[in-house]
């Protein structure tokens, strides 16, 4: 019975695939200890550091002396109190929308959105780099599902162009692609939408907090539509948990009433929410966290160019290309060797033959613990030059 689940497990081992966790304890927003020492953390979602900041932690701390530990049930039955309504109210507002959606995760607001929009019949284009939750969402939707290749607008033009007019049409897009760092091009994806009349979902998990002055992806390009439905996550950089969905009114109306990740799930914990609603409360009030960011984002950008490691500037994500799962663990272990924390990341997350230390930079970062990486990359043999 059980033969089938080891003998997957130890070809995993074999081709150096295998995952396992490790538990780290955080100290602050950049530092953890690992079997009793400190480690650097450059592998963590949490761009702006909010996991420790004090007032995001103080909002938490006072929504569960108000409202307690859990949501109790379902939005729809027992589990909804005033702190969602502040937190849809602030989400909406923050991404220049009518309306938002919370939900348990991002994953699940990338599902049920999907699936709650998307029928058998439709057609949904989406990208060949999307985040596994969106194209888990395409599959289970039932939709007829076309992959059109990483942001390659003529090809995604001549698909639409052979669709069937009568379908109902998505494109569907990470807004910054969680392992290269690269952004969508959204203004050519929005002039597709309105000329074959698609809708257009953009998941911004990496980009909330991250481009646009922390708003997202439609803020940084400009674009504004009541085609482009928004996801993402409470998890990067607003330090929480939990998943979003923001558009019209009508569009949101609709996914609380046909969005199952919504309707059947427990709803977030008031310590989540008000968490949420805190991070929130400091982008708004405190531009100095976003700007920081920024400015770790140029000087590790300029610093990787140095060495000839490619990488854009417009994201605190940058993949120092490795090549094979084992040259990749390899280089993680002389990282952890030196007390810092870069994750081997290997298919199928990524392409074959494009194994990868996934390189973040935070808001709390100091430019000291950023030198301090630069130096230990440049000892690494196999890292992918210009």
């Amino acid at each position: 019975m059980f033969q089938r689940y080891q003998a997957a497990l130890s070809q995993r081992q074999e081709e150096a695939q295998f995952r396992s966790p490790h538990t780290y304890t955080p100290v602050d927003a950049t530092h953890v200890i690992y079997h009793g020492s400190t480690y650097l953390m450059m592998a963590s979602n949490n761009y702006l550091g909010l996991t420790h900041h004090p007032h995001v932690q103080a909002r938490a701390k006072h929504a569960v002396d108000t409202y307690g530990t859990g949501s109790g049930g379902a939005r729809l039955t027992s589990g909804s109190f005033p702190l969602f309504e502040e937190l849809e109210t602030k989400l909406a507002a923050w991404k220049g929308t009518e309306a938002a959606l919370t939900f348990t995760a991002g994953f699940m607001a990338n599902l049920g959105t999907i699936t709650a929009l998307a029928k058998p019949g439709d057609i949904i284009f989406s990208d060949q780099w999307n985040h596994a939750s969106l194209i888990d969402g395409c599959r289970l939707s039932g939709a007829t599902v076309k992959v059109y290749p990483h942001k390659d607008i003529a090809t995604l033009e001549a698909m639409l162009q052979d669709s069937a007019a009568s379908s109902m049409r998505f494109i569907i897009t990470d807004g910054v692609f969680s392992m290269d760092g690269d952004l969508t091009p959204l203004p050519e994806l929005l002039d597709l939408a309105n000329r074959y009349d698609a809708l257009l979902i953009v998941d911004d998990a990496h980009a909330t907090g991250v481009i646009g002055d922390g708003r997202g992806t439609a803020h940084h390009f400009h674009c504004e539509s009541p085609r482009i439905i928004t996801t993402g996550t409470m998890s990067k950089a607003l330090g929480a948990i939990g998943g979003y969905v923001c558009g019209t009114q009508t569009m949101i109306d609709y996914i609380i009433n046909h969005s199952r990740p919504f309707i059947f799930a427990t709803a977030l914990s008031p310590a989540d929410i008000g968490a949420s609603i805190g991070a929130l409360e400091v982008l708004e009030d405190d531009p100095s966290v976003y700007a920081n960011l920024r400015i770790n984002t140029e000087y590790m950008h300029h610093a990787l160019r140095s060495l000839g490691i490619p990488g854009s500037s417009d994201t605190p994500i940058f993949p120092i290309i490795i090549g094979s799962n084992e040259d990749t663990l390899s280089a993680s272990r002389i990282c952890k060797e030196h007390r810092i924390i870069l994750s081997a990341i290997r298919p199928p997350t990524v392409p074959v033959n494009t194994g990868r230390l996934r390189l973040t930079v935070t808001a709390s970062h100091t430019q000291q613990d950023l030198q301090t990486v630069i130096e230990i990359l440049q000892k690494l043999p196999t890292v992918t030059k210009l």
